[in-house]
Order: structure tokens, then C-alpha cells, then sequence
């Protein structure tokens, strides 16, 4: 990998685009066309980063951190050099694309009445929470027609999993959920329930709007979250599965807050085991984890769906240890 490529990638993304697609905000605009708002790479209380577009470049006060977007996104991301280059070439070829899937999926969902009613058939009946999460439907065999259509090349869309070796739509009667540089896929039918798009699930859902939260309820699954968006707890976000990764855990644990785990009270006891066993390595780190004791089987979803409301989940929450 040459000096000459380096430097082309930094030219290609500009840095305030990438940190505002993941979240970031300017609070107040500074002297020379630079910003400053809250770091996303530490608990910052009072905005200490400074984005300078013209240069490129970034630097915070608070952790004494800087650079380019690629040492941005090796601190963001939590990765080495190569794979910082790596994930920002994805994310420069890919982001365009997936804004695109997105928006034909979020049609799509009006047009499929089995989508529909699934999506009743879980709880979720406000327009509100289906626009906030930007919930579409994948019908199966039309999206590649769609894309290139649009000038995608096939290649491109079998690179990014759209589209299978045998050239059919890799998402088929799945609800769909937009995630950072992913998307999610819940089967309605009878193929395996959860798909996503190669590559990492990313950090916590709708991370950057609870980040600031003194108290955060994390839940395993989208439909646990957004039942609970839904009955109004907008401190939530939801880890996709009850094994965190590393960027997942730093979040937790990057400030002073409680979390509370809403984790599926399964069968088995794999949810219950799992929010145990996160609970001690978070309070390993000084973090306050309590376990939330939902009814034996239920996780957040189905304590709604099965006439639970906001009051009886706050009882739940207060009851937590």
C-alpha cells in the first residue's frame, strides 16, 4: 500500500463526512470554517473536539487526540492502520450504495401486506418508531433489477452480499434494519431468523442518541428496542445478540452511567447467563449494570406484545439489581 493511494483515500472522504455519517455533531462553528462539538472517542461532557475540514483534520482537547480520517476511524473503530483503510474504503464505496437499499426497502414496506402485519404481529403500530428506525421489507427477487437499474454493477452488489452466487437477492421476506455499514434482515418466513451483510454488526444501536444518557437500558434484539422506543424509554439501544464486541463493551463502559440489562429471560437461561456474566465485567470497570427481571420467557418484545406497558417495564426497571 503506497504513499500516493494513502493520500488519495484521505482525498476521497473528507473527514466531517465521515464523522457526522457516524454520528457526530458540531455544537458551535469556530474561526477558519473549523467546528467543535463532543469527542466521540471519550465520555466528553463539554465539547473539547475540534474538526478543521479545510485541513482535514481533527484534534481533542479533552484526550489529546488527532490526526487524519484514517487515524480517526483506527481510534473510532479501535483497529490497526491496515484495517482502518480497509473499513474506510468499504465505507466509501459502500455507504451510497446502502442508502440506496435502505430507501427501496423503506417503500417497499408499504407495499407488502404481509410485512405489515408482521410488523403488528410484534408490536410495533406506530408510524413513528418505523420512520425512526427507517424499517423497511425485502419481497426477494427485485432489488439487483432495482440497483442496476441505478448503475450498480452486479459485481459490486455480490461484494457487498446483496446479491448470491447464483444471482438472487440475498435478503428474501426479511424486515430489514439499517445498521452503520450493515443491514439487518428478520426472516418471516421459514429461512434462518437473523442475516446480516458480511462484515462487523458495528458498535450499540443509536448509540450517539443515548450516549449522553446517565442511565441506558441495552437490550438484545431491534424488535426488543423498538417496542420499548415505542412506550416512549428513548434511552435505549440494543447490542444485536447477547455477546458484546470490543467496541460494544468500550462504549458501556467510556463514563460514569448505570445500564440496565433487558436481556432475554430465555428458556435455557442463556440470556439471564449472559447479562450475569456482562453485569461483572462491567462492574469490574466501575460501571453500575443491573439485571432486569422480566417474566420467565419474555424479553422486552414479547412482555409488550403480551399487554405489558411503560409503567409495568418501569416497575421492572426500579425492581432491577
Amino acid at each position: 500500500m503506497n504513499r500516493d493511494t494513502i493520500d488519495g483515500l484521505k482525498q476521497q472522504i473528507p473527514l466531517l463526512d465521515y464523522l457526522q455519517a457516524h454520528g457526530w455533531r458540531p455544537t458551535r462553528r469556530i474561526g477558519g470554517g473549523r467546528f467543535m462539538g463532543l469527542c466521540p472517542l471519550h465520555a466528553d461532557h463539554n465539547p473539547s473536539f475540534l474538526a478543521d475540514p479545510c485541513r482535514n483534520l481533527f484534534y481533542c482537547y479533552g484526550c489529546a487526540r488527532g490526526g487524519d480520517v484514517i487515524r480517526f476511524a483506527e481510534l473510532f473503530h479501535q483497529v490497526n492502520f491496515p484495517q482502518a483503510v480497509a473499513i474506510l474504503r468499504r465505507w466509501y464505496g459502500l455507504c451510497p450504495l446502502l442508502e440506496a437499499v435502505s430507501n427501496f426497502y423503506c417503500i417497499q414496506l408499504t407495499r407488502h401486506r404481509e410485512a405489515a402485519s408482521y410488523l403488528e404481529q410484534r408490536g410495533l403500530h406506530m408510524a413513528e418508531v418505523i420512520e425512526h428506525m427507517r424499517i423497511g421489507y425485502a419481497p426477494g427477487r427485485c432489488l439487483q433489477a432495482w440497483l442496476t437499474q441505478l448503475g450498480y454493477e452486479l459485481p459490486a452488489l455480490r461484494q457487498a452480499g446483496l446479491v448470491t452466487a447464483n444471482e438472487h437477492d440475498a435478503f428474501t421476506r426479511r424486515i430489514v434494519f439499517p445498521l452503520e455499514n450493515n443491514l439487518y434482515g428478520r426472516s418471516i418466513g421459514d429461512a434462518p431468523p437473523h442475516r446480516f451483510l458480511p462484515g462487523g454488526k458495528g458498535g450499540l444501536y443509536a448509540w450517539e442518541q443515548v450516549r449522553q444518557c446517565e442511565e441506558i437500558i441495552l437490550v438484545e434484539g431491534l424488535f426488543d428496542y423498538a417496542v420499548l422506543w415505542q412506550a416512549g424509554f428513548r434511552n435505549v439501544t440494543c447490542s444485536l445478540g447477547i455477546h458484546l464486541n470490543a467496541r460494544q463493551f468500550q462504549q458501556l463502559r467510556n463514563g460514569p452511567r448505570a445500564v440496565y440489562l433487558a436481556f432475554d429471560s430465555d428458556a435455557n437461561g442463556s440470556g439471564q447467563l449472559a447479562a450475569q456474566s456482562l453485569a461483572q465485567r462491567l462492574g469490574s470497570h466501575g460501571v453500575s449494570a443491573l439485571r432486569v427481571p422480566l417474566p420467565d420467557g419474555d424479553d422486552p418484545n414479547s412482555f409488550f406484545v403480551q399487554g405489558g406497558d411503560a409503567q409495568q417495564f418501569q416497575e421492572l426497571l426500579e425492581a432491577a439489581r
